[in-house]
Protein backbone atom coordinates (compact mmCIF):
# COMPACT_ATOMS: atom_id res chain seq x y z
CA UNK A 1 0.00 0.00 0.00
CA UNK A 2 2.10 2.90 -1.13
CA UNK A 3 -0.17 5.79 0.07
CA UNK A 4 -2.91 6.37 2.97
CA UNK A 5 -6.01 8.43 3.02
CA UNK A 6 -6.40 10.12 6.81
CA UNK A 7 -8.91 12.23 7.58
CA UNK A 8 -9.23 13.37 11.61
CA UNK A 9 -12.54 14.83 13.43
CA UNK A 10 -11.88 18.30 14.78
CA UNK A 11 -12.21 17.01 17.81
CA UNK A 12 -9.26 14.82 17.62
CA UNK A 13 -11.11 11.68 19.28
CA UNK A 14 -11.58 9.67 15.62
CA UNK A 15 -9.60 9.55 12.39
CA UNK A 16 -10.99 7.80 9.40
CA UNK A 17 -8.20 5.45 7.03
CA UNK A 18 -8.79 4.52 3.87
CA UNK A 19 -6.20 2.41 1.84
CA UNK A 20 -7.69 3.72 -1.79
CA UNK A 21 -10.21 5.77 -2.86
CA UNK A 22 -11.11 4.47 -6.01
CA UNK A 23 -13.18 1.54 -6.23
CA UNK A 24 -14.12 0.16 -9.74
CA UNK A 25 -17.68 -1.48 -10.50
CA UNK A 26 -16.93 -4.67 -12.92
CA UNK A 27 -20.95 -4.36 -13.34
CA UNK A 28 -21.78 -7.66 -12.13
CA UNK A 29 -19.80 -6.91 -8.49
CA UNK A 30 -18.38 -3.80 -6.95
CA UNK A 31 -14.84 -3.77 -4.65
CA UNK A 32 -15.60 -3.72 -1.27
CA UNK A 33 -15.34 -0.17 0.22
CA UNK A 34 -12.82 -0.94 3.65
CA UNK A 35 -10.68 0.62 5.91
CA UNK A 36 -10.35 1.54 9.45
CA UNK A 37 -11.30 4.43 12.09
CA UNK A 38 -9.15 5.02 15.39
CA UNK A 39 -10.89 5.92 18.26
CA UNK A 40 -9.93 7.75 21.49
CA UNK A 41 -12.41 6.23 23.63
CA UNK A 42 -11.11 8.65 26.18
CA UNK A 43 -13.24 11.40 24.17
CA UNK A 44 -16.65 9.55 23.98
CA UNK A 45 -18.66 10.77 26.59
CA UNK A 46 -20.33 7.47 26.20
CA UNK A 47 -21.36 7.86 22.81
CA UNK A 48 -20.61 5.56 20.15
CA UNK A 49 -18.83 5.42 16.90
CA UNK A 50 -20.50 4.85 13.46
CA UNK A 51 -19.57 4.90 9.92
CA UNK A 52 -21.44 5.39 6.62
CA UNK A 53 -21.13 5.47 3.15
CA UNK A 54 -23.58 7.20 1.08
CA UNK A 55 -24.69 7.96 -2.78
CA UNK A 56 -26.02 10.50 -3.10
CA UNK A 57 -27.53 13.15 -5.97
CA UNK A 58 -26.60 16.34 -5.41
CA UNK A 59 -28.03 18.89 -7.21
CA UNK A 60 -27.08 22.32 -5.27
CA UNK A 61 -24.35 24.14 -3.89
CA UNK A 62 -24.02 23.17 0.10
CA UNK A 63 -23.71 27.23 -0.20
CA UNK A 64 -27.26 27.67 -0.75
CA UNK A 65 -28.70 26.01 2.52
CA UNK A 66 -29.70 28.95 3.91
CA UNK A 67 -33.28 27.70 4.82
CA UNK A 68 -32.99 24.28 6.02
CA UNK A 69 -33.27 23.19 2.70
CA UNK A 70 -31.53 20.20 1.45
CA UNK A 71 -30.01 20.01 -1.92
CA UNK A 72 -28.84 16.68 -1.72
CA UNK A 73 -30.64 12.87 -2.34
CA UNK A 74 -29.50 9.98 -0.91
CA UNK A 75 -29.70 7.46 -3.37
CA UNK A 76 -28.01 4.51 -1.31
CA UNK A 77 -26.90 4.58 2.40
CA UNK A 78 -25.32 1.95 4.75
CA UNK A 79 -24.01 2.17 8.40
CA UNK A 80 -21.96 0.31 10.61
CA UNK A 81 -21.44 0.59 14.55
CA UNK A 82 -17.21 0.39 14.51
CA UNK A 83 -16.98 0.83 18.62
CA UNK A 84 -18.00 -0.36 20.72
CA UNK A 85 -17.44 -3.04 17.82
CA UNK A 86 -20.31 -5.63 17.71
CA UNK A 87 -18.21 -8.29 15.73
CA UNK A 88 -14.88 -8.35 17.02
CA UNK A 89 -14.34 -11.75 14.99
CA UNK A 90 -14.81 -10.56 11.60
CA UNK A 91 -12.36 -11.87 8.69
CA UNK A 92 -10.07 -8.62 8.11
CA UNK A 93 -8.87 -7.99 4.50
CA UNK A 94 -5.62 -7.51 3.57
CA UNK A 95 -6.11 -3.49 3.09
CA UNK A 96 -7.61 -3.29 6.91
CA UNK A 97 -4.92 -5.67 8.35
CA UNK A 98 -2.09 -3.23 6.97
CA UNK A 99 -4.41 -0.36 8.08
CA UNK A 100 -4.66 -1.71 11.50
CA UNK A 101 -0.62 -2.02 11.32
CA UNK A 102 -0.26 1.68 10.93
CA UNK A 103 -2.66 3.11 13.67
CA UNK A 104 -2.53 0.49 16.13
CA UNK A 105 -4.55 -1.14 18.40
CA UNK A 106 -7.04 2.11 19.11
CA UNK A 107 -8.17 0.46 14.73
CA UNK A 108 -11.72 -0.72 14.30
CA UNK A 109 -12.36 -1.86 11.07
CA UNK A 110 -15.10 -1.20 8.69
CA UNK A 111 -16.71 -2.55 5.39
CA UNK A 112 -19.39 -2.06 2.65
CA UNK A 113 -20.91 -3.81 -0.18
CA UNK A 114 -21.91 -1.70 -2.45
CA UNK A 115 -25.23 -2.95 -4.75
CA UNK A 116 -24.51 -3.16 -8.81
CA UNK A 117 -27.26 -0.70 -9.46
CA UNK A 118 -25.53 2.58 -8.28
CA UNK A 119 -24.44 5.05 -10.60
CA UNK A 120 -20.14 5.70 -11.37
CA UNK A 121 -19.08 9.06 -9.96
CA UNK A 122 -20.34 11.25 -12.66
CA UNK A 123 -20.45 15.61 -12.31
CA UNK A 124 -22.38 17.88 -14.16
CA UNK A 125 -19.78 20.54 -15.84
CA UNK A 126 -20.55 24.00 -14.62
CA UNK A 127 -20.92 27.23 -16.69
CA UNK A 128 -18.74 29.68 -16.56
CA UNK A 129 -20.20 31.99 -13.69
CA UNK A 130 -21.14 29.26 -11.88
CA UNK A 131 -19.57 29.01 -8.28
CA UNK A 132 -20.00 26.39 -5.76
CA UNK A 133 -19.62 22.31 -6.35
CA UNK A 134 -20.88 20.90 -8.86
CA UNK A 135 -24.01 19.20 -9.48
CA UNK A 136 -23.65 15.33 -9.75
CA UNK A 137 -23.17 11.76 -8.04
CA UNK A 138 -20.75 11.49 -5.43
CA UNK A 139 -19.70 9.17 -2.55
CA UNK A 140 -18.79 9.98 0.66
CA UNK A 141 -17.44 7.58 3.35
CA UNK A 142 -18.25 9.53 6.98
CA UNK A 143 -17.11 8.60 10.27
CA UNK A 144 -18.98 10.23 13.51
CA UNK A 145 -19.75 9.65 17.15
CA UNK A 146 -23.72 9.80 17.93
CA UNK A 147 -25.91 7.49 20.16
CA UNK A 148 -27.48 6.01 17.30
CA UNK A 149 -26.67 5.84 13.43
CA UNK A 150 -29.49 7.40 12.19
CA UNK A 151 -31.93 9.27 14.56
CA UNK A 152 -33.14 12.16 12.52
CA UNK A 153 -33.67 14.19 15.84
CA UNK A 154 -30.43 14.00 17.01
CA UNK A 155 -27.87 16.59 16.26
CA UNK A 156 -24.04 15.95 15.59
CA UNK A 157 -21.89 18.88 15.23
CA UNK A 158 -19.15 19.23 13.04
CA UNK A 159 -16.14 18.57 14.83
CA UNK A 160 -17.71 15.03 15.78
CA UNK A 161 -17.24 13.89 12.34
CA UNK A 162 -14.66 13.31 9.78
CA UNK A 163 -15.18 12.26 6.32
CA UNK A 164 -13.59 11.02 2.76
CA UNK A 165 -15.23 11.54 -0.34
CA UNK A 166 -14.57 8.37 -2.58
CA UNK A 167 -14.84 7.52 -6.22
CA UNK A 168 -17.09 4.80 -8.10
CA UNK A 169 -15.74 3.92 -11.72
CA UNK A 170 -15.87 1.65 -14.41
CA UNK A 171 -13.09 1.09 -17.08
CA UNK A 172 -13.27 -1.12 -20.38
CA UNK A 173 -13.92 -3.80 -20.82
CA UNK A 174 -10.62 -6.30 -21.85
CA UNK A 175 -12.05 -7.40 -25.13
CA UNK A 176 -12.59 -4.88 -27.56
CA UNK A 177 -14.99 -6.44 -30.64
CA UNK A 178 -15.41 -5.28 -33.94
CA UNK A 179 -18.00 -2.15 -34.14
CA UNK A 180 -21.52 -1.48 -34.41
CA UNK A 181 -22.47 -1.17 -38.19
CA UNK A 182 -25.98 0.91 -39.79
CA UNK A 183 -27.26 1.93 -42.71
CA UNK A 184 -30.48 4.14 -43.91
CA UNK A 185 -32.31 4.37 -47.58
CA UNK A 186 -34.03 7.17 -48.35
CA UNK A 187 -36.12 8.72 -50.75
CA UNK A 188 -37.05 12.27 -51.64
CA UNK A 189 -39.65 14.27 -53.08
CA UNK A 190 -39.31 13.55 -57.50
CA UNK A 191 -37.32 10.92 -57.20
CA UNK A 192 -38.33 7.48 -57.57
CA UNK A 193 -34.88 5.74 -56.22
CA UNK A 194 -33.11 6.28 -52.64
CA UNK A 195 -29.95 7.74 -51.36
CA UNK A 196 -28.09 4.72 -49.24
CA UNK A 197 -26.23 5.30 -46.23
CA UNK A 198 -23.93 3.05 -44.25
CA UNK A 199 -22.13 3.62 -41.32
CA UNK A 200 -19.68 1.78 -39.07
CA UNK A 201 -16.96 2.14 -36.69
CA UNK A 202 -13.78 -0.37 -36.54
CA UNK A 203 -14.42 -1.32 -32.61
CA UNK A 204 -16.69 -1.42 -30.20
CA UNK A 205 -15.03 0.39 -27.43
CA UNK A 206 -12.45 3.88 -27.87
CA UNK A 207 -10.31 5.51 -24.98
CA UNK A 208 -11.19 8.89 -24.03
CA UNK A 209 -8.93 10.94 -26.05
CA UNK A 210 -8.19 8.79 -29.11
CA UNK A 211 -9.29 9.71 -32.44
CA UNK A 212 -12.67 7.56 -33.63
CA UNK A 213 -12.75 6.16 -37.21
CA UNK A 214 -16.05 6.53 -39.09
CA UNK A 215 -16.31 4.85 -42.36
CA UNK A 216 -19.00 6.01 -44.58
CA UNK A 217 -20.65 4.17 -47.74
CA UNK A 218 -23.07 6.09 -49.81
CA UNK A 219 -24.57 5.29 -53.18
CA UNK A 220 -26.66 8.03 -54.66
CA UNK A 221 -29.06 6.52 -57.11
CA UNK A 222 -30.58 9.92 -57.56
CA UNK A 223 -30.19 13.00 -59.70
CA UNK A 224 -29.46 15.53 -56.58
CA UNK A 225 -25.61 16.06 -55.24
CA UNK A 226 -24.54 15.66 -51.62
CA UNK A 227 -22.24 18.72 -50.98
CA UNK A 228 -21.37 17.90 -47.60
CA UNK A 229 -21.26 15.16 -44.54
CA UNK A 230 -21.34 15.91 -40.97
CA UNK A 231 -19.91 13.42 -38.63
CA UNK A 232 -20.75 14.59 -35.35
CA UNK A 233 -20.37 12.40 -30.92
CA UNK A 234 -23.65 13.05 -29.23
CA UNK A 235 -23.51 12.69 -25.50
CA UNK A 236 -26.73 11.43 -23.79
CA UNK A 237 -27.20 11.96 -20.18
CA UNK A 238 -29.84 10.25 -18.43
CA UNK A 239 -30.73 12.15 -14.83
CA UNK A 240 -33.17 9.32 -12.96
CA UNK A 241 -34.38 10.78 -9.84
CA UNK A 242 -38.14 11.61 -9.40
CA UNK A 243 -38.19 11.50 -13.04
CA UNK A 244 -36.43 10.16 -15.79
CA UNK A 245 -34.87 12.92 -18.18
CA UNK A 246 -32.50 13.00 -21.01
CA UNK A 247 -30.39 15.23 -22.37
CA UNK A 248 -28.62 15.81 -25.54
CA UNK A 249 -25.26 17.47 -26.24
CA UNK A 250 -23.23 17.61 -28.90
CA UNK A 251 -19.30 17.08 -27.73
CA UNK A 252 -17.41 17.14 -31.40
CA UNK A 253 -19.09 17.94 -34.97
CA UNK A 254 -16.97 17.83 -38.20
CA UNK A 255 -17.83 18.43 -41.59
CA UNK A 256 -16.01 17.37 -44.82
CA UNK A 257 -16.51 18.93 -48.03
CA UNK A 258 -17.23 15.88 -49.76
CA UNK A 259 -18.82 15.66 -53.08
CA UNK A 260 -21.35 12.96 -54.11
CA UNK A 261 -22.24 13.40 -57.40
CA UNK A 262 -25.46 12.15 -59.04
CA UNK A 263 -26.18 8.15 -59.93
CA UNK A 264 -22.44 7.74 -58.31
CA UNK A 265 -20.60 5.73 -54.96
CA UNK A 266 -18.63 6.83 -52.59
CA UNK A 267 -16.92 5.18 -49.81
CA UNK A 268 -14.18 7.09 -47.05
CA UNK A 269 -12.81 6.94 -43.45
CA UNK A 270 -13.11 10.16 -41.42
CA UNK A 271 -11.54 10.65 -38.03
CA UNK A 272 -12.96 12.85 -35.42
CA UNK A 273 -12.22 13.02 -31.61
CA UNK A 274 -14.36 14.01 -28.90
CA UNK A 275 -12.50 16.37 -26.18
CA UNK A 276 -13.62 17.59 -22.75
CA UNK A 277 -10.97 20.39 -23.75
CA UNK A 278 -13.23 21.33 -26.42
CA UNK A 279 -16.36 21.88 -24.08
CA UNK A 280 -15.26 23.74 -21.60
CA UNK A 281 -18.18 26.01 -21.57
CA UNK A 282 -20.96 24.19 -22.08
CA UNK A 283 -22.88 23.71 -18.74
CA UNK A 284 -24.52 20.45 -18.00
CA UNK A 285 -22.04 18.50 -19.58
CA UNK A 286 -21.34 15.34 -17.72
CA UNK A 287 -18.13 14.23 -16.78
CA UNK A 288 -16.28 11.85 -14.96
CA UNK A 289 -16.36 12.37 -11.12
CA UNK A 290 -13.15 13.94 -9.46
CA UNK A 291 -11.33 14.36 -5.92
CA UNK A 292 -10.37 17.53 -5.33
CA UNK A 293 -9.36 20.14 -8.51
CA UNK A 294 -7.66 17.35 -10.46
CA UNK A 295 -8.17 16.86 -14.40
CA UNK A 296 -11.10 14.40 -15.49
CA UNK A 297 -12.68 14.23 -19.31
CA UNK A 298 -15.87 13.32 -20.42
CA UNK A 299 -18.11 10.95 -18.55
CA UNK A 300 -17.61 7.46 -19.44
CA UNK A 301 -20.09 5.34 -21.16
CA UNK A 302 -22.02 3.85 -18.07
CA UNK A 303 -21.95 0.03 -18.23
CA UNK A 304 -25.33 -1.33 -17.30
CA UNK A 305 -25.99 -5.49 -16.22
CA UNK A 306 -28.83 -5.91 -18.91
CA UNK A 307 -30.39 -4.40 -21.09
CA UNK A 308 -33.38 -4.19 -18.79
CA UNK A 309 -31.96 -2.89 -15.60
CA UNK A 310 -34.27 -0.02 -14.74
CA UNK A 311 -33.37 0.26 -11.62
CA UNK A 312 -30.39 2.65 -11.51
CA UNK A 313 -30.91 5.31 -9.98
CA UNK A 314 -28.97 8.72 -10.45
CA UNK A 315 -26.85 9.70 -13.55
CA UNK A 316 -26.63 7.25 -16.78
CA UNK A 317 -24.57 8.38 -19.78
CA UNK A 318 -24.20 7.15 -23.39
CA UNK A 319 -22.85 8.16 -26.40
CA UNK A 320 -23.43 7.74 -29.96
CA UNK A 321 -22.09 8.92 -33.33
CA UNK A 322 -24.33 10.72 -36.13
CA UNK A 323 -23.58 11.01 -39.74
CA UNK A 324 -25.36 13.08 -42.00
CA UNK A 325 -25.10 13.52 -45.72
CA UNK A 326 -25.98 17.23 -46.46
CA UNK A 327 -28.58 16.81 -49.81
CA UNK A 328 -28.79 19.34 -52.28
CA UNK A 329 -32.49 20.43 -53.65
CA UNK A 330 -31.47 20.66 -57.53
CA UNK A 331 -33.95 21.49 -60.02
CA UNK A 332 -36.59 23.83 -60.30
CA UNK A 333 -37.72 23.28 -57.08
CA UNK A 334 -34.51 23.94 -55.68
CA UNK A 335 -34.40 23.33 -51.96
CA UNK A 336 -37.79 22.12 -51.55
CA UNK A 337 -36.75 18.82 -52.53
CA UNK A 338 -33.69 18.86 -50.77
CA UNK A 339 -33.27 16.94 -47.34
CA UNK A 340 -30.64 15.12 -44.66
CA UNK A 341 -30.07 11.86 -44.99
CA UNK A 342 -28.91 11.04 -41.10
CA UNK A 343 -27.60 7.41 -39.63
CA UNK A 344 -27.22 6.92 -35.69
CA UNK A 345 -24.24 4.76 -34.20
CA UNK A 346 -24.02 3.36 -30.42
CA UNK A 347 -20.60 4.02 -29.07
CA UNK A 348 -18.46 3.07 -26.43
CA UNK A 349 -16.26 5.83 -24.12
CA UNK A 350 -14.08 4.91 -21.88
CA UNK A 351 -10.65 4.96 -19.95
CA UNK A 352 -8.58 1.85 -20.07
CA UNK A 353 -8.14 -0.52 -17.44
CA UNK A 354 -4.77 1.02 -15.98
CA UNK A 355 -2.28 -2.02 -15.10
CA UNK A 356 -2.63 -3.88 -12.38
CA UNK A 357 -6.53 -3.60 -11.95
CA UNK A 358 -8.18 -6.32 -12.60
CA UNK A 359 -11.42 -6.10 -15.28
CA UNK A 360 -14.44 -7.48 -16.72
CA UNK A 361 -15.61 -8.85 -20.07
CA UNK A 362 -19.43 -8.60 -20.02
CA UNK A 363 -20.33 -5.35 -22.10
CA UNK A 364 -24.37 -4.54 -21.86
CA UNK A 365 -24.23 -0.61 -22.48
Amino acid sequence: MSKVFKKTSGNGHIALYLGKRDFVDHVDSVEVVDGVVKVDPSGLNGRKVFVYLACAFRYGSEDLDVIGLSFRRDIWIQYVQVYPPVDGNATKSPMQESLLKKVGEQGCPFSFKMPTNLPCSVSLQPGPNDAGKACGVDFEVKAYLANTASNPDEVIEKKDTCRLMIRKIQYAPANNKSGPKADISKQFMMTDKPVNLEASLEKEIYYHGDPITVTVKVKNETSKVVKKIRVSVEQLTNVALYSSDTYTKTVCSEEFGETINANSTFEKSFQITPLLSNNKEKRGLSVDGRLKDEDTHLASTTLLQSQGDKEMQGIIVSYKVKVTLMVSGGGLLGGLTGSDVTVELPLTLMSPKPAGECTFNNLNV
